[in-house]
Parts: structure tokens; C-alpha cells; sequence
């Protein structure tokens, strides 16, 4: 889950050049990843079907790369406009997709890979996150300072009707968001490369309404916002942020209150749970330490992974589980340069 977020990553690295790194503990062997090299060079986001998945180009890009489960390329869905951020329908058979240029989202048959439905958010808009809560597809928006905001698809009415300026603040960028696989009346939204970054959780009533139930202080926000996600249920938050140096949970019902805490080193960017939530998943912006680590919801560390050293680093918010939770998917770029092809990395993963 982004060239500003890029950008703060490396002045919060630069920064942090005089200080102790945190190291975590020794991590249980796993076996070797799998690397696919991708067709463009500045990805964005990815997400896992089970049999399929799907990695965005980015901004510059036309297209989205699709992989079988051990990341072959399979093919590619073409003719976009900047693809970024993806979202699947709990079924796994509709693929969302961000259209920042064109003020568009747009929506596949992850079967066929055939558009089923283009949703015009309007020009000027720049939607750039989804999540999913069954009738509705939320979007974050906003194309200048303090215009971020949420919005949503109603796909219940038909044709489908787009509301925006749904959130009770503003946001200086669009809002990060997260939904939950099991809890379809949760929202979880948050500051993205803000210092602190602000994480609240909204509750979705009748006719798609948002209400908040928590949000976070200034101690415990953290800062240089990254990457959201919330467990399946949708009773515990999970939020990686450029600093302090763990990924952290919170619970839902009162995000004032840190709960576990993930050790990864500096520089968090991604996080994602498993979709029963036996499994954590934290990535980190690192050229010189591994790339992304997998907990057990108690903080314990199962294995971590480097992605390629100095020459490839993680994507924010690039991290995509598996619906079995056997493999963990990564997509990688060489920084900020962008000349060498990214590449998506299957990652293994040792059995509960």
C-alpha cells in the first residue's frame, strides 16, 4: 500500500542511520521462496484468490500482472489507467481496483478477468483505497492537502450509487482503509504518511452510515502511516507505521489502548492477517535487514524473509496471505529508481 510513502520511508531512513537498529529474535528455518519477475517496474499493491493472483502495476502503468499460486504468469488484464490498490469480494470471484488517474473504480471477474462494472467517482477525485463490507465497496479519495476523505459503492441499489464525504474529519491524504472478512459492519481507516497517524474505526449502520467507535491518541498513533488491516473477525486493528519500529494491534472497541506488539526493526510499511487470523504478517522498508516477518497473534516470531538485499525492497502495503494461509505473497521494486523490472516473491509459510 505509494511515492509519498516512499519518499517519508527514506527520510525516516536517513534519519535513523545514527540510532540502534532493533534486531528480532532468531526466526525458524522455511523453505525457499519462489521469485517472478513482473512487467512493470513500480507496483503497487497485491491480493491472492487462491488459485490466482493479482499484482497492480502502479501509476504508470496499463496493466495488472496474474499469477497461478506459485506466481507463473498466467496473464495480464490491460487497458488501465494507473492501476494501484486492489480489493477482492469475500467470495473471491470480483477483483476491485483503483483507477487514481481516471477518477474510476473498476471491477473483474477474477474468473474470467473480463470488466463486470466501471464506477465513475469523478474527475479530480483520485480514489487510492478499498475495502470491502459486502453491499458496500469503500473507497479514500482526495487529490490535494486536507481533501481525503471516504466514500462508498452501494451495489444493493441498481444501478450501483457512489456517496462521498462519509467520515466525520478530514484527511490530508486519501485514507488508508480495512475491512474485515467476517465483520461486514466495521470500517477501519487512518492517515496515510502522517506523523501521528490518526487510525479510527467506524461502525456501519443502516444505509451504509459511519459512526465512530475509537480512534487512537497521539501516543499511540504512531507516525508516517503505512499500511491497516483488521482481523477477520473485526475486533482487533493492526497498523504499520514508519516508526516506532513493531506493528501494532489495538482493539476495536477501544483503539486508545496498544494491545501486542510485533517486532520487525525499522521501517514498517505492510501488514496483513490471515484470513482466520492465526497469522500475522509484517513488512518493512530495509536494505539491509530482511523484508517481511510472520508472528503468531501473541507476537512470537515464526520466520522472516529478505527479498533481495539492496537491490529489492518491500512495496508498501505490497503483502497479500494465501486463503489457506500456506503461502504469503511479497511484490518487491529496487527503491526509487524504478529501472529494473519488480518481482512478486511466494513465500512459504510453516504450518500452526
Amino acid at each position: 500500500m505509494r511515492h509519498s510513502k516512499k519518499f517519508a520511508l527514506f527520510t525516516a531512513l536517513l534519519a535513523g542511520l545514527t540510532g540502534a537498529a532493533i534486531t528480532p529474535g532468531v526466526a525458524a528455518a522455511a523453505a525457499a521462496p519462489t521469485v517472478t519477475v513482473l512487467p512493470f517496474s513500480d507496483p503497487f499493491d497485491v491480493v491472492s484468490t487462491g488459485d490466482r493472483v493479482f499484482v497492480s502495476g502502479g501509476r504508470e502503468s496499463t496493466r495488472i500482472a496474474v499469477t497461478n499460486a506459485v506466481g507463473t504468469i498466467t496473464g495480464t488484464i490491460d487497458g488501465l489507467d494507473g492501476p494501484t490498490k486492489l480489493q477482492l469480494s469475500n467470495d473471491r470471484k470480483t477483483l476491485y481496483v483503483t483507477l487514481r488517474a481516471g477518477g474510476e473504480i473498476a471491477a473483474f471477474d477474477t474468473g474470467s478477468l473480463l470488466r463486470s462494472a466501471t464506477y465513475d467517482i469523478g474527475e479530480g477525485t483520485c480514489p487510492s483505497s478499498l475495502a470491502y463490507t459486502g453491499r458496500y465497496v469503500w473507497f479514500g479519495y482526495g487529490c490535494g492537502g486536507w481533501e481525503g476523505n471516504i466514500g462508498r459503492i452501494d451495489l444493493g441499489r441498481q444501478p450501483a450509487v457512489v456517496t462521498k464525504g462519509l467520515a466525520d474529519t478530514s484527511f490530508y491524504t486519501p485514507p488508508l482503509l480495512a475491512s474485515a472478512v467476517r465483520n461486514t459492519k466495521v470500517l477501519l481507516a487512518g492517515d496515510e504518511g502522517q506523523s501521528p497517524s490518526a487510525h479510527i474505526a467506524y461502525a456501519i449502520g443502516t444505509g451504509g452510515t459511519l459512526t465512530r467507535i475509537s480512534a487512537t491518541t497521539w501516543e499511540n498513533s504512531g507516525g508516517n502511516g503505512q499500511d491497516l488491516a483488521l482481523d477477520p473477525a473485526g475486533t482487533t486493528a493492526f497498523s504499520a507505521n514508519g516508526a516506532p519500529y513493531q506493528v501494532r494491534s489495538f482493539p476495536v472497541a477501544d483503539m486508545s489502548r496498544t494491545e501486542t506488539l510485533y517486532d520487525t526493526g525499522a521501517y514498517p510499511s505492510a501488514v496483513d492477517v490471515t484470513r482466520d487470523g492465526t497469522r500475522i504478517a509484517g513488512g518493512v522498508f530495509a536494505w539491509y535487514d530482511p523484508d517481511v516477518y510472520v508472528f503468531d497473534p501473541d507476537g512470537t516470531l515464526v520466520t522472516r524473509f529478505e527479498l533481495g538485499g539492496t537491490d529489492h525492497t518491500l512495496a508498501p502495503g505490497a503483502l497479500a496471505w494465501s486463503p489457506n494461509g500456506r503461502r504469503l505473497y511479497a511484490v518487491s521494486n529496487d527503491g526509487y529508481l524504478h529501472t529494473t523490472p519488480a518481482q512478486l516473491h511466494v513465500l512459504p509459510i510453516p504450518a500452526a
